[in-house]
Formats: C-alpha cells, structure tokens, sequence
C-alpha cells in the first residue's frame, strides 16, 4: 500500500512540473512581443527628431530635420552654405556675388529681404523659414505658413548673439562638429585681431556712406563689433548707438580726425555702384590722419550690409578690419 502511496504522488508531481512548464511555455511568446513592440517603439523615438527653438519673436517647433528651407536673411544663407545645407529658396532680387549661385533656377525665388513673395513662399510648402530684422515686422504672416525662427543680431551682444544662432542652425542641422570647429576658428581669428588692436593707439571711425552721404556708428551700433569685438578704440565715444547710423559731415570727420577711417559702401552692395570713395576723399577728409597715413579702409558692403552674422562673412570681416592695423 504504501509503494502505491508513494507512485501516486509522485505521478501527481510530474502532472504539476508538467503543467507549470506549458503555463511558462504560454507567458514566453507574451514577452518577446512586448520586448519586439518597445523596440519598434524606441525606433520610432529615434527617427523622429521634435525641436523647440525660442527666439526674440515666438518660438518654433520643428517635428523633424527640415527639407525644405527657405532663408531670408544672407548671414544664415552663407552659413548654411558654408555648412552644405540644402536651400530651396531665397529672395533673389538682390544677391550677394560670392553667393550668386542661389540667384539661379535651381532655387525659388522668394522676391527681395523687405517684399517677400508670400505667395511664392505658400507654394514651396518650406518645413522651416529663417528671418531677420529686415522681416521682423512681417513674422506673423511668415508663421502662418511655417515654423519660423527669428536669427537677427543683436549689436549690443554681436558675439553672443551671433553664437546663439550658429547654436541653433547646428543642432537643427546636425552639424554641432562642424559648427564647433567654426566657432573655434572665428575665436582664433578675433583673439588675435583684439591683441593687435589694442597694443596700438590708433583710434578709428566707423562710416557708411551711400549716395553721397556718410553716417557714422560707434560702440553696440550695427557695426560695433569693430569696437566691441575686435577692440579698435573709437574716435569719439559719444556716437548714439543705432541700426541707421548718426547722420554727420565731413567737417566732423575732420573734427574728430580719426587716425583709422573705416568705410562701408552701401551703394556697391546693393548694385548701385561703388560710390564711396569718390563721396569719402574730399579736400576736408584728405586733411584727417587716416588720409595723410593711407588707413581709410573700405569694407565690403556685402559682407558688412547684407550678410553680416554668417560663418563666412565673418571670417571675412575681420580679415577686412585687419587691414586698418
């Protein structure tokens, strides 16, 4: 009796073993499911890149890198350029020549940097739209039509400012590397022009002159960097800070007799030709220590005007602003 006590249960234990075994067999396929759907999940998260940008003028959510860009201001366009961004349109009615290629068909015209084409823009269907202070008061239009980031300079912080968007077009760009390179050179270049700048006495004068007038801008004006930045001492420390630039005569050059006069020549950058030095080197002007000591210096105004805040414009700049040492 008792060996059929002992059979009995121990046949009862292989009938338990076995129907745990079958319940675990069961829960298996369950969890390879759930590891294969957390997985597919995780993918998804991946290929997906959601971006916010906040800006002087909203914010801007960007669901994933964009493919289809439109750019309305030339420091971003030479930026992107410089970084091999794809571009599909641009305002072409008045193009910088080292940029001239995105004045061709390849691109869509998207009118001029104060009248933009709405409709041709509404057309491109971009993913993204960059502007500037050209088009600031324009952005609720743009922002109907696509995210859209506000990248003007703020004259008053140039270098924080101009780093703040080369931030934002790395990181929407996936360019952070490049960009890291490029910000390095930039300080190389502006350390050393700043060592120059200061061990020299000279002081100088920032003019723009367009159709036979000049106006000149000092320190956290729109062409303050050169004073702020790169350390040039100002001849006169009282120039309102301004995007426009003080309206002055050439007695006051004379007055102030800068021992460096830079000049921008609007009128070359917007296609009007170049008028500037037949406006600057009058009888009163030739007087000046910057005449007398060959250190009036012509800055590019397409750099300096129209595309200035870009990686290869600024690179430019300063190796214009370092003729005047």
């Amino acid at each position: 009796m008792k060996k059929l006590t002992v059979l009995f249960m121990a046949f009862a234990l292989m009938l338990v073993l076995a129907a745990c075994g079958s319940k675990d067999e069961e829960k298996k396929p369950e969890a390879n499911n759930s590891g294969s759907d957390n997985a597919s999940e995780s993918s998804e998260a991946a290929e997906t890149k959601e971006m916010t940008f906040k800006h002087e003028l909203g914010e801007a959510t960007l669901k994933d890198t964009p493919k289809t860009v439109a750019v309305f201001d030339f420091g971003v366009l030479d930026t992107l350029d410089e970084l091999g961004v794809e571009v599909a349109g641009v305002p072409q009615a008045t193009m910088p020549a080292y940029l001239e290629k995105y004045a061709g068909d390849d691109y869509t015209n998207l009118g001029s940097l104060k009248e933009p084409d709405f409709e041709a823009l509404h057309a491109m269907k971009p993913d993204v739209i960059f502007i500037s202070g050209r088009q600031a008061d324009l952005y609720d239009q743009f922002e109907e039509i696509a995210p859209t980031i506000y990248m003007g300079i703020d004259t008053a912080n140039y270098m924080d400012s101009f780093k703040k968007n080369m931030d934002i077009i790395a990181q929407i760009f996936d360019k952070e590397d490049e960009m890291k390179s490029e910000l390095a050179d930039v300080d190389k270049l502006i350390e050393d022009i700043h060592t120059k700048a200061s061990e020299t006495d000279s002081k100088a004068l920032i003019t723009l002159a367009t159709e036979g007038k000049v106006s000149a801008y000092g320190p956290s004006s729109r062409f303050g960097l050169i004073h702020d930045v790169f350390g040039f001492t100002p001849a006169d420390e009282g120039i309102e800070a301004s995007t426009h630039g003080q309206n002055i005569t050439f007695e006051y050059i004379l007055e102030t007799n800068p021992d460096i006069l830079f000049v921008i020549d609007r009128d070359a950058a917007i296609g009007k030709g170049a008028n500037a030095k037949k406006t600057i080197e009058n009888d009163l002007v030739k007087k000046t220590n910057a005449f007398k000591n060959g250190k009036i210096v012509y800055l590019d105004g397409e750099y300096w005007y129209l595309s200035g805040g870009g990686l290869k414009s600024m690179k430019e700049m300063i190796k214009e602003v370092e003729a005047g040492l």
